[in-house]
């Protein structure tokens, strides 16, 4: 099968982690004779540096024309300290997602045997946990009119979702609902927020079409709570943009490192995998960084993107093996630590010999 890949590494330790992504996906590719093709492109702060705007129209274009990409990170500190700032690395990954119409975030949440000890939350809480988090990705706060007033004293940031929307990232829910443990949870807060509120009242409008799926509607801060106490408790788990950023985050700590969690952004046009970390750029260039969320990245994008779940699954079994035999980063080692190219190349090698 031909493959072509748009590989944006991005900002910080985006080119590291990226890098041993793709160790992964050439050692695939070659063991079931996939005919690998890809391109770098520019995004975030370093496009921002060479070219003066975050999403370039070449990286674009690269994407439009590739069938997946694979995605590092953006962010650096001297946008982040600069509140004056006109142009952010930031913007490209939002625009990224308008242009490519990437409506929905995928982000599966389980635990691994071998690491449960590191997650704060104790062990018969985690042990098991196994559900997926379905952001609303171009839509909320972060699209909605925005601005200040005032000369300057007032902001506003105005949360705006159409009925399209929600419709389709519910549908979406209940799909993932009905090939899993048909269980879905609807995360608004309807009890104060009128965009919430339609999302509520669109959610009873679907859920009589899934007679099969058991549909449970949830307050976010109630939500949070949950995934805390009682995170087995979940399936499929749908909400909007601000809400699902907060939430999937907070559910890192059920495997016990944000640098474990990947993700996929799905919709109109082609797919991003990426981690669901930021750019770290206190560990850029030191080859500490845990590669490991974005590997799984590569798994989620054979699977969703090419629909090869033999890959998938090899590439899911090697990262097992790594981090059974406690090959890993100093962020969850226990004694010796491995540097981020050293487990990106064993976990190429397990692929290849097994």
């Amino acid at each position: 099968m031909k493959l072509k890949l748009a590989v944006l590494p991005g900002d910080g330790i985006g080119p590291e982690i990226v890098e041993q992504a793709m160790k992964a996906v050439k050692a695939i590719s070659e063991k079931f004779n996939h005919e690998l093709e890809y391109e770098y492109g520019l995004t975030g702060a370093t496009a921002i540096d060479e070219v003066g705007e975050p999403y370039p129209e070449k990286t674009h274009e690269l994407c439009m024309q590739s069938d997946a990409v694979l995605f590092g990170a953006i962010g650096d500190p001297k946008f982040d300290n600069n509140p004056k700032a006109t142009v952010r690395p930031e913007q490209g990954l939002l625009l990224m997602r308008k242009k490519l119409g990437l409506y929905a975030n995928i982000r599966p949440v389980e635990t691994f045997e071998s690491l449960l000890h590191k997650s704060p939350l104790r062990r018969e809480l985690v042990e098991g946990a196994d559900f997926v988090a379905i952001r609303e990705l171009t839509g909320g706060i972060y699209f909605g009119e925005k601005g200040r007033k005032d000369d300057g004293n007032t902001a506003f940031d105005t949360c705006t979702y159409t009925r399209e929307e929600v419709e389709r990232i519910i549908k979406l829910g209940y799909e993932f609902a009905m090939k899993r443990n048909k269980k879905l949870t609807i995360v608004d807060k309807a009890n104060v927020l009128e965009s919430s509120r339609l999302w509520r009242e669109i959610g009873q409008e679907i859920a009589p079409g899934y007679p099969e799926v058991t549909t449970e509607f949830m307050f976010v801060d109630n939500a949070a709570m949950q995934i805390i106490q009682w995170p087995k408790n979940f399936d499929v788990m749908v909400t909007e943009n601000m809400f699902g950023d907060i939430l999937t985050d907070e559910a890192s700590v059920i495997t016990g490192s944000l640098g474990l969690l990947p993700s996929a952004s799905i919709g109109i046009h082609t797919s991003v995998f990426e981690p669901i970390h930021g750019s770290y750029p206190q560990a850029a260039g030191k080859d500490i960084a845990n590669p490991i969320a974005t590997i799984l990245s590569a798994a989620m994008m054979f699977e969703y993107a090419f629909d090869l779940k033999e890959e998938g699954k090899l590439i899911r079994d090697a990262v097992a093996a790594s981090m059974a035999a406690n090959f890993v980063t100093e962020d969850i080692a226990e004694g010796k630590a491995y540097k981020t190219s050293e487990v990106g190349d064993l976990i190429a090698k397990w692929i290849a010999e097994n």
